[in-house]
Order: C-alpha cells, then sequence, then structure tokens
C-alpha cells in the first residue's frame, strides 16, 4: 500500500465491514512537536468505531488529513487482531475438546489404573488399621 493510499484502505475497510457511517470522528488540539500549527489547528483525530466499541486516537503528522488516514488504518489493524485472536481461541478450544475426547493410549492406561490401584490399598490399610484400633 502507497503511503497514503485512500482507495486500498477503502477496500480493506469494506473486507472488514467498516463503513463511514459506523465512525465517529473527532477533531482536538495535539500535543507535541509542531509548533503553532498545533497549538492553533486541531490536528488529532479521535476515530470511534460504533459497532465494536473501539476508539483510536492518532496525532502524529501535522496534518489533519494525514491524521484521519492514520486512524482508520490503526482502526483496521485493531479489528484484523481482535479477529485473529477470536479465531484462535475457537480454535484452541476446538482442539482441546478433542484432545479430552480422544482416547488414553495404552501405556497412560496402564499408568492411571496402577495409581488407581495403588491409592484402593493405601484406603484399604487404613479401613484395616481403623477396625483393629475399635
Amino acid at each position: 500500500m502507497a503511503l497514503f493510499d485512500w482507495n486500498a484502505l477503502d477496500k480493506r475497510l469494506q473486507l472488514l465491514n467498516i463503513f463511514e457511517r459506523d465512525l465517529v470522528e473527532r477533531f482536538v488540539r495535539s500535543s507535541g512537536k509542531g509548533g503553532q500549527n498545533v497549538n492553533k489547528v486541531s490536528t488529532c483525530v479521535i476515530l470511534t468505531h460504533s459497532p465494536s466499541g473501539l476508539t483510536v486516537r492518532c496525532e502524529e503528522e501535522r496534518s489533519q488529513a494525514r491524521n484521519r488516514f492514520l486512524a482508520r488504518q490503526r482502526l483496521a489493524d485493531r479489528l484484523e487482531a481482535l479477529e485473529r485472536s477470536r479465531v484462535a481461541q475457537e480454535r484452541s478450544a476446538a482442539e482441546r475438546r478433542r484432545r479430552q475426547k480422544r482416547r488414553r493410549s495404552k501405556g497412560a492406561k496402564e499408568r492411571m489404573l496402577k495409581n488407581k490401584h495403588h491409592r484402593a490399598a493405601i484406603k484399604k490399610n487404613r479401613i484395616v488399621r481403623y477396625q483393629e484400633d475399635v
């Protein structure tokens, strides 16, 4: 994507189902470098995506137009990251269910049964000692 390619950004936003009607855009004064321009002009862009509730603040550039572009780009990045994490969580949950349902290996089953028999023997000895004391 070119440095400030609005057409490519619009296509990316459409793929993510982000529409201009869902965006609430506010302009406030920036802070930091920029001198008189920063002090007099509201170049900082605060962009809120209403359906998701995500808010992005961009005050990197001295130009309001560039900050508008960068804010939309950041919003798209964040929504993509959220989607990727949601998909990863679903995939890991499905994998966890699959692992829980599969059968134990022969060795694992033998170890489990050996441990159970050992525990049963310990409990049995407790009962025998208790009955002798009574």
